[in-house]
């Protein structure tokens, strides 16, 4: 499998400052999980699709490394690249200031994917979102 990657812009909200003025450390896996679900949907298996094939992603874990904090109105961009499929979905990430493309913050996601119906977790991944990843495999 090739290595897929999609970026998703985003802009600081007021709301997502803590009382320093900075993002609040919180607020980066909220970045993260919007960036990640419009990477499912890039790659054609998004959430809906998930919930029609009974199954889910909850992340099992997570390696964060802040570098620079995002500040208000700030643009940033987070990119997501698809590292692994099976058998767990292994997610980098990084994210960016916009203009000047310094790195503010990296981290890694780790996703089980897991049969809604029996709550056991399946080690491959589900044929649809196999069939929509080959798609970028040229």
């Amino acid at each position: 499998m090739n290595k897929i990657s999609f970026e998703t812009k985003l802009t600081v909200p007021f709301c997502d400052l803590d009382p320093l003025n900075i993002v609040w450390h919180g607020n980066y896996l909220k970045y993260l999980e919007l960036a990640r679900g419009e990477f499912f949907d890039y790659l054609g298996y998004g959430y809906l699709a998930m919930h029609e094939d009974e199954v889910a992603f909850p992340i099992a874990k997570m390696d964060l490394k802040f570098i620079e904090p995002a500040t208000l109105h700030q643009k940033i961009v987070v990119k997501c690249t698809l590292e692994e499929i099976e058998p767990a979905l292994i997610i980098k990430y990084e994210i960016r200031d916009e203009q000047s493309d310094r790195k503010l913050f990296k981290a890694s996601s780790m996703q089980m994917c897991v049969d809604l119906r029996t709550k056991t977790t399946l080690y491959k991944a589900p044929d649809k979102l196999l069939k929509a990843i080959g798609k970028f495999d040229v």
